[in-house]
């Protein structure tokens, strides 16, 4: 992988390219799915190849291959010098990279236990345990469960110098319960929404889940649900759980503060962002309770790594403080379009794809409450979990989401559970009503395995730390 790697930056810097890197990635995945008593599912999928991306007169070339000879590395570098060329005929501002980076390290996931080492037939007896368990709940007519496992071993050099392994390990896992009774339909999901929970963390993430020991709890919640009152419709106070602020700081800030949506250079798929550059470091994005970190450092966060795809460091960034607008995640160039250096958020989904800004783990930092204290300390409200539809404007704006469950609060207690909860906002006055973040305790990175970007489509994997968190004043329910 190294001499091939080495030779497509030779052949790439003759050719005339001033800039060049090289990444050669080799993914592992494997995915079981068990619904009701019969394996649905299983898959393995493997695949290996390089991508060289060349600066030539300041204009971008990318190509790629699967085929790892020498002749093949030659052959991609020209060609990558030669779209380069191409680009050029319609040439915009020249692309500056800011000072020479030359890095040479490696780094790897921490795992306790290796997800490829545990047997098919473990995994598989683990999820009919749980479906079987959901199964035995009334008015349960699907249950699914599944495990996913994946390793990405990744090379990268650069005509600066730079020359960086790294082996990254991802795990996860999640059920989902689907109840029916004269026409109604619920469900309700464990331990996250749209299929599973993730982590860059061996097996044990899996285990630490519990699947089987919490099934009998999730297809009952599902079922309960069936027959309980609808969200009410006005304005109210919300409390979201971890989760389902996970999913709001998703759509309303980490795909607002990626530098090349605000520029315009990823708009046709992803859109655009409210979060011009005429706002960094004075518009108020939220309330003082709200501060925001995008940090690829953390243990455990699916947007966690040691290096991006330009071979720049895992960075902590302020992208929110006491709820003033600080930050934004950068490549190369677009920071260099602020007079910063990049903090190290391109990656790209394969190694025939070109890499884009995509979210780390963006982060609503904890507070001083605790859940108990927070719901004690609200008279009346709505305590709403787990995401079950989104829907945001290409600004990053106007959104409406729904959760699975909701529950009434009344005199700072829980009670009743509500069905098809939903409540929808402006981003910035959304943000600005919130006075309440729950502390560490209750903190946790969720795994957001389905982020898609870019043309063609990339799908990223990304985090989001946050806690229970309580907002005023919110429109909830279907308003007539």
């Amino acid at each position: 992988m190294r001499d091939l790697a080495l030779r497509a930056l030779d052949t790439a810097r003759s050719k005339g390219a001033h800039y060049a890197d090289v990444r050669v990635l080799r993914t592992q995945a494997e995915s079981v799915t068990v619904r009701l008593h019969n394996v649905e599912a299983l898959t393995y999928d493997e695949s290996i190849g390089f991508g060289v991306r060349v600066l030539v007169d300041g204009c971008w070339g990318f190509a790629s291959s699967r085929l790892l000879t020498m002749e093949e590395a030659d052959r991609v570098a020209a060609e990558a010098v030669r779209i380069a060329r191409a680009s050029a005929l319609v040439r915009g501002t020249p692309a500056d990279l800011g000072a020479p980076v030359a890095i040479v390290d490696s780094y790897t996931t921490p795992v306790q236990q290796d997800p490829f080492a545990v047997s098919l037939d473990d995994k598989i007896a683990l999820l009919l345990r749980t479906t079987e368990a959901m199964t035995k709940v009334a008015h349960i007519v699907m249950a699914e469960a599944n495990s996913y496992c994946q390793r990405d071993e990744k090379l990268f050099v650069s005509t600066e110098g730079s020359e960086i392994q790294q082996t990254l390990v991802e795990t996860g896992c999640g059920i989902e319960a689907t109840a029916v009774d004269e026409g109604e339909v619920q469900r309700r999901s464990y331990p996250n929404s749209v299929g599973r929970h993730q982590g860059t963390e061996g097996w044990e993430f899996v285990e630490r889940w519990d699947l089987p020991g919490n099934a009998a709890r999730v297809a009952e919640e599902a079922a309960e649900l069936l027959t309980a009152k609808p969200c009410p419709a006005g304005n109210t106070t919300i409390i979201l759980d971890g989760s389902q602020v996970a999913l709001q700081i998703h759509e309303s800030c980490g795909h607002a503060i990626e530098l090349d949506r605000v520029l315009g250079t990823e708009a046709a798929f992803a859109g655009t962002s409210f979060l011009t550059v005429d706002k960094l470091g004075n518009f108020q994005y939220g309330s003082p309770a709200v501060n925001i970190t995008a940090d690829a450092t953390i243990a455990g966060g699916l947007g966690t790594f040691g290096y991006d795809d330009e071979g720049i460091p895992a960075h902590s960034t302020p992208v929110v403080r006491e709820g003033n607008f600080v930050g934004y995640l950068t490549s190369r160039e677009t920071a260099t379009t602020l007079g910063q250096t990049s903090n190290g958020a391109m990656r790209a989904s394969g190694w025939n794809r070109i890499p884009l800004i995509r979210m780390t783990n963006v982060n609503l930092d904890p507070g001083d409450w605790s859940l108990e204290d927070l719901i004690a300390d609200t008279d009346d409200g709505i305590y709403m979990e787990t995401n079950r539809s989104w829907s945001i404007d290409d600004r990053r704006l106007n959104f409406q989401f729904g959760t699975e469950v909701g529950r009434e609060i009344k005199n700072g207690k829980l009670g009743d559970l509500v069905k098809n909860a939903t409540y929808t906002g402006i981003t910035p006055q959304f943000w600005g009503s919130c006075d309440a973040v729950c502390n560490r305790d209750h903190w946790l990175v969720w795994g957001t395995p389905n982020c898609g970007k870019g043309q063609p489509e990339q799908v990223a994997h990304t985090g989001h730390g946050s806690a229970p968190a309580r907002f005023r004043n919110v429109q909830v329910g279907i308003m007539q």
